[in-house]
């Protein structure tokens, strides 16, 4: 046996989740009363499992998670419908009887009822996990073996067929054919519902009762009614009781209870993010406290903002119930919030959600702790939140220590401690710091319990910002129990002095590395300030348009001149509107000011009552190395007590770009040396022409590969960093050069950020250099009429001889669609009404939408797509439902990121919006919707030299050189709207059709795509919007002698001076006949039959009477019975005998028809074929229907030779799959044994629209044919396809 080593070390616990760097253990141990306890924390994200390790309990042993809530809806189930129980059993939505406990105390006796998919409520890699689980268990051990018997089966019909046929000269008999055929069709089958497997999940009966104190609900996840095993639990915030939906998927859920009981919330967690984030913010391991989050003994709250429909998306509506939860609650208090979540806005000062985090923080006095964001390295790259309009928010970007990069990575050495490669960096787009602090970004700790796991290292901003949180939980709970007055200003300026400074970029560290046990000592020093409950709103004017900023922020410039920017401060008191006058009449401070920077000057000194103040800041960039960025602050000091720390500041970020770049368009860098971890920027003055640049990157030296990530930003006002962004990882081997492709646009400054990945340890040299290329439209969208036939484009090149290949390309369709109907409603409840009787409403929109053929489509609201945090309504979601009422796919308001593949058929896609506001939501009660269908094929448009070329189809355009300065016209030749790809999309004028324009040569400059690691960005170098505009479509063809002039309008072949046709007597008595005829059907079944006689007298030669007589005999009351269906036989062999079969067979089989009524003659021969078909189609499945009501001893021969001879004779002209036929082979199939064929006709009545009697038939053709496991499957998902309404927002 070997031998233990003697020098092996210990293990690292403490870096696991790291608490030593951020001074947490050190207070702790000399305080360990401030652990958190007496405070509460609410985790904004995916949802905390309260079964996770170290999620049980405080310090003090009471209960970790007080409350759980899922503010998405996603969990929501409609329990409106009311019943009673009968002898104990009530009868669920589902259809299966359900078994009432007997130990269930119900006073009322009234049970809600509705029915819930367990994978509507299972995050991604569940469902995934599970129903790989129940297909490898319940599906493929049964299937396979099923599909080796058919095989075999074949196999012996192959035999017996050669044996038959040897042995009766080669002829087979019908039914040896069809046993061949439906042993086929058996294996056929079984592979293609392998392919298409497809597992929705079992549907579980919910159950809603009160039991005189709280509510309780019981999901059935038995599926068999036996409520005694599913899972029985109370409103969580009262009972505090959860369970697994079952034992497989440890998946734990909690219930709340909403509208009386008409609104069930199954809260669970739409991902394992939010348990990770609450355990690095206040896990406790009693038994092991060096795995203890930061604040062990706060408690936490957890609400769901990720939509499980939306992959964990979060949306306007789940925000907005979260921020309400938090305002104002009866049942406890939140200190702290923690959102590791957010998006990027193109604008942060105004919308809705906006406003009510504003007053989360400023009226409701709670600290609010956001992640930076996981989208660095370049600036400006912080999102919402904290880049909110009030500077309120504790923006947290992710630092890496030395002991983490041992204990969590693995790492063979440490590094010095830095900002991690990805963190988000500052300032924000108008001039604030964005990251206030900085705090360790990853952590090994708790994940749900559904991932089979008991921990699991996680690394982002998420992690960093609930540590801050938890800091801010220690340093809250150290006040309360000292009594000191707080605020969450006070606290932020505590974190903000007290932060260690770190030698890394100023703008991924904030003010520095937290340091709880500082602001505490801190805070507790110098409390009792005049200031301790005020906030410093500072805004800074210059901006385009006049807005106000929250700081200073020199970017789109050249640099070239000092400028003056005013600066307003103003003094507000927490709850301002309801703050105590004495208060503001006692606030008076005189504050000392300086600023480091030699390019700024600004006033030393500022006198404040409660009032706004201003000044002015000057700053001459001229002196500054250019290329780079420059950061400095004026900040504002208490005269009285200069170590309080700054009151507040007046951030400056100036950004000093190249301007004069070699021959206006080249940009070179010498090779620099890049360490771990180590960034280089470069700052270019983009030439204002120039539409795309050419990066390459060459490792000059170095061994062994470099990890460089490339980052290229231009900020354009009033819009997302997304908008003009490229960002791409590469591995650079020495000497090796990468060539990247980015889209820029002319005016605005571009930053080029070069940065070696955090955890390389060996150095590396890279060179840069950038090459700017123009070739632009003159207009930046180009739009084609259809009716003009041919648009002009004119080309300019403004740097540059550029090569020109113009492409144009038709990649989508798109439709307009208005709302059937629109509703506004009070919505009201807890969870929506703002605190002071403000109810939330909601407008429901209801779409109709028809697809001709398979497609991709992507629903798009216009007026509310692309804005989440800065939308001025709280919410936009749509849900896309099929005839049935099932949820086929959401969306929200990215639409670029929801795209469902959906067969042909009709559809409802439903649509809400809220705001507190109806008459907001009024104004969009007609608010259309676009449908974007991708196009089964790509279609191109002729591009031409010349104008007469594209009239003439003459010459097409032919790559060609543009010199600078100079510009070419293209033309553009509208499309053929009878083209094979169009011609099915039913295009109707007003309709567009959407693509791309290019004009490089270069394919690589053409396909060019911007991306990030969260996905594509929108922006393609050398793509342009081309939008063509359906304003006629193609006519029908018109006679030779035709008088129309071609117009669109025109869609017959006559002028409309055209002499009408004369009717005779004759004619009259023809349309009276034809008249009486359709209303057989309609007539009750006396009225009818007199009616028939009277045609048939005047007419007895006239088949349709004779077929509208049989088709109201045969009704679904009369083919119940025997009498019924023999009067149906009747009436089918009269209209079999009155049809000549022999004329009919040799009509359809001549090849071509040369005589001159032709056309007549075949209408007149489909009719007649039509009515024969249909009248031995209601016979045989008559006679069919008669065979399987006998006993198998009753059964005749005689009976079966009929139905086969009826089969035999409608073969003759269609196929069995024919519309007009394959409901009696489905019966003929079924008498004869052939169930194989039966189902495959049934599965194709599916295909062609998916009903509850077609899935019963096809049910039932599967139990026939002994495939239980297929049976069992759909019956499991039969509430999922017929759910019993739209499922709720």
């Amino acid at each position: 046996m070997a031998s233990c080593p003697d020098t092996l070390g210990e293990f690292p616990c403490w870096g696991l989740l790291p608490r030593k760097e951020t001074g947490v253990l050190n207070l702790l141990s000399k305080n360990p009363s401030y652990d958190g306890r007496g405070t509460v924390i609410a985790i904004f994200d995916s949802g905390v499992d309260p079964g996770a390790p170290g999620l049980q309990v405080t310090t003090e042993g009471k209960v970790k998670v007080i409350d759980r809530i899922d503010g998405s809806g996603a969990g929501d189930v409609d329990t409106s419908t009311v019943v009673q129980a009968a002898d104990g059993v009530i009868t669920g939505l589902s259809g299966r009887r359900l078994k009432i406990p007997e130990s269930w105390v119900n006073p009322n006796g009234k049970y809600h009822i509705g029915v819930k998919g367990a994978y509507c409520l299972y995050p991604q890699r569940l469902k995934e996990r599970i129903t790989k689980e129940r297909k490898d268990k319940k599906w493929d051990p049964v299937h396979k073996e099923l599909l080796a018997e058919a095989q075999r089966k074949v196999q012996q019909a192959l035999e017996t067929s050669k044996n038959g046929a040897s042995n009766t000269n080669g002829n087979i008999s019908l039914l040896e054919k069809l046993g061949k055929e439906d042993a086929e069709a058996r294996v056929t089958h079984l592979n293609t519902l392998e392919k298409k497997y497809k597992d929705l999940g079992p549907a579980y009966d919910c159950v809603v009762y009160h039991d005189g104190e709280v509510w309780r609900a019981c999901i059935d996840t038995s599926e068999k009614g036996e409520l005694e095993s599913g899972i029985h639990i109370g409103e969580y915030r009262l009972t505090h009781e959860w369970a697994p939906l079952t034992a497989v998927d440890r998946y734990n859920v909690s219930i709340n209870v909403h509208n009386d009981g008409n609104v069930l919330e199954i809260v669970g967690m739409c991902s394992s993010h939010g348990t990770h984030v609450a355990s690095i913010a206040a896990a406790n391991f009693p038994d092991n406290p060096e795995r203890n989050g930061i604040a062990p003994g706060a408690q936490i709250i957890s609400i769901t903002i990720g939509d499980n429909r939306l992959n964990s998306m979060e949306t306007g509506t789940a925000l907005a119930r979260a921020m309400i939860r938090v305002m104002e609650n009866p049942h406890y208090s939140i200190d702290v919030i923690n959102i590791s979540y957010g998006e990027h806005a193109h604008w942060s000062d105004s919308g809705r959600l906006g406003e009510l985090a504003h007053e989360v923080v400023n009226k409701y006095g709670i600290s609010w702790v956001a992640s930076a964001g996981n989208h660095g390295p370049a600036l400006a790259t912080v999102g919402v939140p904290p880049d909110f309009h009030s500077d309120s928010i504790i923006g947290v970007g992710a630092y890496v220590s030395p002991d983490m990069m041992m204990a969590e990575y693995a790492m063979v050495e440490k590094l010095p401690g830095c900002a991690y490669t990805w963190s988000s960096r500052g300032p924000t787009a108008d001039g604030a710091r964005g990251v206030t602090v900085c705090a360790p970004g990853g952590a090994i700790t708790s994940v749900p319990n559904f991932l089979l796991r008991v921990n699991q290292l996680m690394n982002g901003t998420s992690m960093a910002s609930p540590h801050t949180a938890g800091c801010v939980s220690l340093a809250v709970s150290a006040l309360k129990q000292r009594s000191v007055i707080y605020s969450p200003y006070s606290i932020r300026r505590a974190l903000q002095h007290t932060a260690q400074a770190l030698d890394l970029d100023i703008f991924a560290q904030g003010h520095g590395l937290i340091q709880v046990e500082r602001a505490v000592d801190h805070l507790l020093q110098h409390s009792g300030g005049v200031e301790d409950k005020v906030r410093f709103a500072v805004e800074c004017g210059g901006g385009t348009g006049g807005e106000r900023r929250k700081g200073i922020h020199l970017r789109n410039w050249k640099a070239d001149k000092p400028i003056d920017t005013s600066v307003i401060v103003e003094p507000i008191i927490l709850n301002d509107s309801e703050a105590d006058p004495n208060e503001k009449l006692s606030f008076c401070m005189e504050f000392v000011m300086t600023c480091d920077a030699s390019w700024v000057k600004a006033p030393t000194c500022l006198q404040m009552s409660y009032t706004v103040r201003s000044f002015q800041v000057t700053i001459d960039p001229r002196g500054l190395e250019r290329g780079r960025v420059y950061f400095t602050s004026v900040r504002a000091y208490d005269s009285s007590n200069v170590e309080k720390g700054c009151m507040f500041e007046v951030p400056i970020t100036v950004v000093v770009p190249y301007v004069d770049l070699v021959n206006g368009y080249q940009y070179t860098c010498p090779p620099e040396v890049f360490r771990a971890g180590h960034i280089r920027r470069h700052f270019l003055h983009v030439p204002l022409e120039a539409t795309w640049g050419v990066v390459t990157l060459r490792a000059s030296h170095g061994e062994k590969s470099q990890r460089i990530t490339l980052h290229a930003v231009q900020l354009k006002p009033r819009s997302s960093v997304k908008t003009l962004e490229y960002y791409k990882v590469v591995n650079l081997e020495s000497q090796e050069s990468s060539v990247h492709v980015l889209s820029v646009r002319g005016g605005y400054t571009l930053e080029l950020c070069l940065a070696r990945w955090w955890s390389s340890l060996v150095d590396g040299q890279v060179e840069l250099s950038v090459q700017f290329h123009s070739l632009r439209p003159v207009q930046e969208e180009v739009t084609l009429l259809c009716s003009e036939g041919v648009q002009r484009v004119d080309v300019r090149s403004g740097l540059r001889t550029e090569e020109l290949a113009p492409q144009a390309v038709l990649k989508h369709h798109t439709q307009v669609v208005s709302p059937s109907e629109s509703r506004v409603e009070v919505l009201g409840g807890t969870r929506d009404t703002v605190p002071g009787s403000r109810p939330i409403y909601q407008l429901v929109l209801s779409y109709p939408l028809s697809i001709s053929k398979a497609a991709e489509v992507t629903p798009r609201c216009a007026l509310l797509s692309d804005v989440l945090y800065e939308s001025a309504y709280e919410s936009q979601l749509w849900m896309l439902y099929d005839h049935n009422k099932q949820l086929m796919g959401s969306g929200d308001a990215y639409s670029n990121k929801y795209s469902l593949k959906l067969e042909k058929g009709d559809y409802i896609i439903r649509l809400h919006v809220r705001h507190e506001r109806p008459d907001l939501l009024e104004k969009l009660t007609d608010l259309p919707l676009t449908v974007l269908t991708k196009l089964p094929q790509e279609v191109k448009l002729d591009v031409y030299t010349s104008f007469n070329a594209a009239v003439t189809n003459g010459k097409k355009f032919q790559p060609t050189s543009i010199t600078h300065g100079t510009t070419q016209p293209i033309y553009l030749a509208a499309p053929s709207l009878s083209d094979k790809t169009l011609k099915g999309l039913g295009l109707t004028p007003g309709q567009c059709l959407l693509g791309t324009l290019s004009f490089a040569k270069d394919e690589q400059v053409r396909k060019a795509v911007s991306s990030h690691k969260f996905g594509p960005i929108r922006t393609m170098p050398d793509q342009y919007p081309l939008r063509v505009v359906v304003t006629e479509v193609p006519n029908k063809k018109r006679s030779s002698g035709s008088s129309s002039s071609g117009g669109c309008n025109n869609s017959g072949g006559g002028s409309s001076e055209e002499k009408k046709e004369t009717k005779n007597y004759s004619d009259y008595l023809e349309a009276l006949r034809d008249l009486q005829t359709a209303w057989i059907t309609k007539l009750d079944s006396e009225g009818g039959e007199q009616l028939h006689k009277e045609v048939t007298t005047a007419h007895p030669d006239h088949l349709a009477a004779q077929l509208a007589h049989l088709q109201s005999l045969d009704t679904t009351a009369a083919s119940a019975t025997a009498q019924g269906r023999a009067a149906v036989v009747a009436a089918a062999a009269k209209i079999v005998a009155a049809v000549d079969i022999a004329p009919l067979l040799a009509f359809y089989g001549t090849k071509n028809d040369t005589r001159p009524e032709a056309p007549k003659i075949k209408t007149q021969m489909d009719k007649q074929r039509n009515i024969l078909l249909e009248a031995l189609s209601r016979q045989g499945s008559a006679l069919c229907a008669d065979l399987l009501a006998l006993a198998p001893l009753e059964e005749t021969p005689e009976a079966f030779q009929q139905v086969d001879t009826i089969a035999t004779d409608i073969m003759k002209f269609v196929e069995p799959s024919d519309s007009k036929v394959n409901g009696f082979f489905v019966s003929y199939y079924r008498v004869r044994g052939l169930d194989g064929l039966a189902a495959r006709l049934i599965s194709r009545q599916c295909e062609e629209k998916w009903t509850r009697d077609n899935e019963a038939k096809l049910t039932e053709a599967y139990t026939r044919l002994g495939w239980m496991h297929i049976s069992a499957l759909m019956a499991t998902t039969h509430s999922i396809r017929f759910p019993p309404g739209y499922t709720p927002f």
